[in-house]
Order: C-alpha cells, then sequence, then structure tokens
C-alpha cells in the first residue's frame, strides 16, 4: 500500500435526467467529484492511503464534501475548511448525435481563494510515495499557479513521484495561458496524462511531415517531449471514438522506456456515465506504477478500470482491484456467479 497525495478542487455536481435539458429540467441529481478527488478515490478503492488536499466552505456543503470523501476512504486531515462557495457545475447529458455540455459556476469557490501560506507541504509529503494534481488546478487561480508549481517542486524535494494529468479546459483558461503554465510545470513531473492535441496546441510540437498510423503518431510525440522533458518516466493517453453520447470505443496507450503499450479495444455501446473515465484510467495507470505491474498489464488494468467507470453514475470510480481483474478475465456483459 502506497501513500498518495492528491490536490485540487471537489465540485457538486448537479446533472439532468438522460433526454432533459438543464432548461427545461425541474429536478437534478447530486454527486460530488474534481479530477484530482476522483483520482484519488479511485485509488482508495485500489488499498492505496490516499490524502486529499484542498479547500472547501464551512457550511453543510463543505461537511457534505467530508462525508463524501471519507465514505470513498480519503483521508481529509488537509481539507481545510473556509471561503463562502463550493464549487458547482451543471451537466445536461447527452443522448445519441447531441453531446453533454457542461456549465461551470465556480468562480470566487473556496478552493480559488486558497493561498500558499494555508498549506504546509514539509508535513503533508513526510513519507509520501505518489503526488497527483491536473491542469484544471491551475487554472482556476493565479494563486493556484504558484501553489501548483511549488508543491510539485516540494515533492521532489522530498523524494516523491510526481503526476500531472494536462486535463485541459477550454472554458477555464486560453491555449496560450495553459501552455505557458503547464512548461512551467513538466520539469518537476515523472508521470504524465497527455495526447496528441496537447503536444500539438499546448507543447507546440511539429506535427510529423509524413502520414502515420495513429500509434507511431503518438509514438513520436511521446519521443519529443520525453526530449524536451527527459525527467518523464510514463506517459499515457486513450483513443476514444465516439460514436455517440452513448456508444464510444476506447483503448488506453502506456509509453515508458521508449515504447509503446497498448489495450485491447473496449466497445462500450451503453455508457451510463461518462464524467470521471479519464481519471479512471489515470488511477489504472498509477495504481500499476505503484505496484509495479508489468507495462502491458498496467495499461490492461487502465483501460479496464475506464471502461468500468463508464457504466456506473457519478464522477468517481467504485470498482475495487478484484473486480477490475475479474472484468479482464470474465470480458464484457456476462453474469458473474
Amino acid at each position: 500500500m502506497s501513500k498518495v497525495i492528491t490536490f485540487g478542487e471537489i465540485l457538486l455536481r448537479l446533472s439532468s435526467n438522460s433526454g432533459e435539458r438543464i432548461s427545461q429540467a425541474n429536478q437534478l441529481h447530486c454527486h460530488y467529484g474534481g479530477a484530482e478527488a476522483n483520482v484519488g478515490s479511485s485509488l482508495a478503492n485500489f488499498e492505496h492511503e490516499v490524502y486529499f488536499v484542498s479547500k472547501v466552505p464551512d457550511n453543510p456543503l463543505g461537511t457534505a464534501v467530508t462525508s463524501h470523501l471519507k465514505s470513498a476512504d480519503i483521508h481529509t486531515p488537509y481539507l481545510l475548511k473556509g471561503g463562502e462557495r463550493l464549487g458547482t457545475y451543471y451537466l445536461e447529458t447527452g443522448v445519441g448525435a447531441r453531446s453533454s455540455q457542461v456549465t461551470y459556476d465556480r468562480k470566487y469557490s473556496s478552493m480559488t481563494e486558497l493561498t500558499k501560506e494555508e498549506l504546509d507541504f514539509d508535513t503533508i509529503f513526510q513519507h509520501a510515495d505518489l503526488f497527483h494534481v491536473s491542469g484544471v488546478t491551475p487554472a482556476l487561480s493565479p494563486a493556484l499557479k504558484e501553489i501548483t508549481r511549488f508543491a510539485l517542486k516540494k515533492a521532489k524535494e522530498y523524494g516523491v513521484m510526481t503526476s500531472f494529468d494536462f486535463n485541459y479546459r477550454s472554458k477555464l483558461w486560453s491555449q496560450q495561458e495553459a501552455a505557458n503554465t503547464i512548461k512551467t510545470l513538466l520539469p518537476y513531473v515523472d508521470t504524465c496524462s497527455c495526447g496528441e492535441l496537447d503536444a500539438v496546441y499546448l507543447l507546440s510540437i511539429e506535427q510529423p511531415n509524413e502520414l502515420l498510423e495513429k500509434e507511431q503518431q503518438l509514438t513520436y510525440y511521446y519521443e519529443k517531449i520525453q526530449q524536451m522533458y527527459p525527467n518523464i518516466k510514463y506517459m499515457c493517453s486513450t483513443f476514444r471514438d465516439v460514436l455517440s453520447a452513448s456508444a464510444n470505443t476506447l483503448q488506453g496507450n502506456f509509453y515508458t522506456n521508449g515504447r509503446l503499450y497498448q489495450s485491447k479495444t473496449y466497445h462500450i455501446d451503453q455508457i451510463v456515465d461518462r464524467v470521471g473515465g479519464g481519471d479512471a484510467f489515470m488511477s489504472g495507470i498509477l495504481h500499476g506504477i505503484l505496484d509495479h505491474m508489468e507495462p502491458e498489464e498496467t495499461v490492461t488494468f487502465a483501460t479496464a478500470t475506464s471502461a468500468l467507470k463508464h457504466t456506473v453514475h457519478g464522477d468517481c470510480s467504485v470498482f475495487n482491484q478484484n473486480e477490475v481483474q475479474a472484468f479482464i478475465e470474465n470480458g464484457s456483459g456476462k453474469i458473474v456467479r
């Protein structure tokens, strides 16, 4: 069991029923989640010791967040209380050819008011094995840009493995602002989740002149990233084909030691909830690294974790290691007796 630190904002999610737009809804379903909290929740399911660093208001919503995290076996001594608001987002669930839509309401949330002086990373990183953060966190405020960079540097001082998911959100910051910030973070990152669009538009890597298969193209980008940032030991991403809002194909990619490893392709034709699928994949990759799995096993486990996440409501994966392994071994749709 490894000690894991995740750092980010947890949000209240209010989602409409399938087939109903937010503008016509008279009831909304409530869940809690956020990129780093979702990764932490899944890693806790895999029996790691997970701590979540964040700030929430000292009101009933903040209490609900604490209860949610504790119910997922996440430790909360570094969950600060203060500020006036819990960040919120509204999810209009897509159907068929109509995509899902997200509307954020997170300005002036407690997390955006967090200051570096409120956190003691010297204490937080004691005996830690992994620190995970995503590009959502530095997008929230100028102070959080500085805190994210400081935390990654501090983690490296303590010999903690660091993990960063690009997780670019155009509704939170511009492409140029994201690129400028992420480039200052990557020198302190060991494990990175990024895809081809991240390489081209955020890291300014030129596209290959020749026509390549998608696996070769991804390998090309990962080789270029590793040349720019030789400290990065692991990179990962998924290939997703969106057939409709409820039907996708999903394949996992994991790059290490100069080689790309891939999972089989899952055909997910009855998506219950896609939100958090990428975080579930990231948790599977990190679990594989922490558990010293072989690369093929790691990407297989991560992609299966993500595929399973698509079958349940909410932002967080709720499957343990044995359930993921059974899914891998038994295949889709079988009754497990």
